[in-house]
This record gives C-alpha cells, sequence and structure tokens, in this order.
C-alpha cells in the first residue's frame, strides 16, 4: 500500500473494535446429550407389542429401483386402470415415505390410507422413492409399499406415476369409497 493509502484505510479504522472470538455462529442449535442418549437408549429396546393392522412383511416382494409398480384387484375394471396409470385421474392426497424406517413406513401408510377412506378420497399418490444402492440391494421401502399396498383391504389397484408426479419412485393408489350416509350418488 502507498503512504497516502495507508493513512485513508487507519483513518478510516478508528473507533472500530477487534473482535475478540474468532468462531462464527453458525445458528446451529447444540446438542442435548441427555435427549440424544435416552433416544438411543429407546431405539435399542425390544418392544415385542404384535401389531394387527392386515399388513404382513413375511413374504416381501423385491422390485429394482426403475421397476414400474402395477395391480389391479379383482373386478377393477381395465378402463380405470389405464387412466390411472395414465395419471388421468387426479390423486386428492399425497404422502412421502423417503428417509423412514421400514416400520415407521407401515405405520404412515397405514394411517394415511385410513384418513384418506374416511374422507372418501378416490386416488392418492405415495412416495416411496427408489433407493438406488450402490451395493446392489433392492429398494428397501418401495419394495414394502409394492407388498402392503396388495394387502390393504381399502385399495383398489395402484400404478407407478407418470414422470412429473414422480415417476417410477411414486405411485398413485385407487381406493374404495363407501357411501357416506345420506349421500346420493
Amino acid at each position: 500500500m502507498q503512504d497516502d493509502d495507508l493513512s485513508l484505510f487507519k483513518a478510516q479504522l478508528l473507533g472500530v473494535k477487534p473482535i475478540k472470538h474468532d468462531r462464527a455462529d453458525t445458528g446451529k442449535p447444540r446438542s442435548d446429550r441427555a435427549r440424544l442418549a435416552t433416544l438411543r437408549q429407546a431405539a435399542t429396546q425390544r418392544t415385542d407389542t404384535l401389531k394387527v393392522d392386515g399388513l404382513s412383511d413375511q413374504f416381501v416382494i423385491d422390485v429394482g429401483a426403475e421397476d414400474a409398480l402395477f395391480w389391479a384387484g379383482n373386478g377393477v375394471q381395465d378402463g380405470q386402470m389405464r387412466k390411472l396409470k395414465l395419471g388421468q385421474i387426479p390423486f386428492d392426497g399425497s404422502l412421502d415415505l423417503h428417509g423412514m424406517s421400514v416400520e415407521k413406513a407401515r405405520d404412515t401408510l397405514w394411517e394415511f390410507l385410513a384418513e384418506a377412506t374416511k374422507l372418501e378420497i378416490r386416488c392418492v399418490r405415495v412416495t416411496h422413492g427408489k433407493a438406488v444402492r450402490t451395493d446392489g440391494r433392492k429398494p428397501m421401502i418401495k419394495s414394502h409399499v409394492n407388498t402392503w399396498l396388495r394387502q390393504h383391504p381399502q385399495v383398489l389397484g395402484f400404478a407407478s406415476c407418470i414422470a412429473k408426479h414422480g415417476g417410477t419412485g411414486a405411485v398413485y393408489v385407487m381406493l374404495k369409497r363407501t357411501m357416506l350416509d345420506g349421500r346420493d350418488e
């Protein structure tokens, strides 16, 4: 720096106090070690409660990350399933199962379908993801969702979504509709 520049710089810094610490505040909350220890302990304890929801994990149909899913229950019209597959039936609810454990995904899916049935929703979208793995194993959530939806009593059929709605990482699910009391069709 030239002498004139240095003197101008020093003049501008008059009254400025140096920072006492050299660490930036990232705004990241500090971890609560006691809470984390409690959560870890709870996760390692086995619960022997048997959940009866009609969904079995005894036989899971393995599917690939890019495999398109399709299933129609008995008596479902081919035309309706064709419309479902083409994304021509609007979905009124959506559920994302990304990042969940198999048990959490199962519970969440069951509750979501129960709520959709209660609200008489005809079609929903369930995003299960593709879980492309480097170890070559099949995607777990996608495989389980494929199996569970076939077993659910309210599911008439399902098909992989069109690309703009998630492609092979999501499915449209067509649900049975029960007539509410006092409603005419």
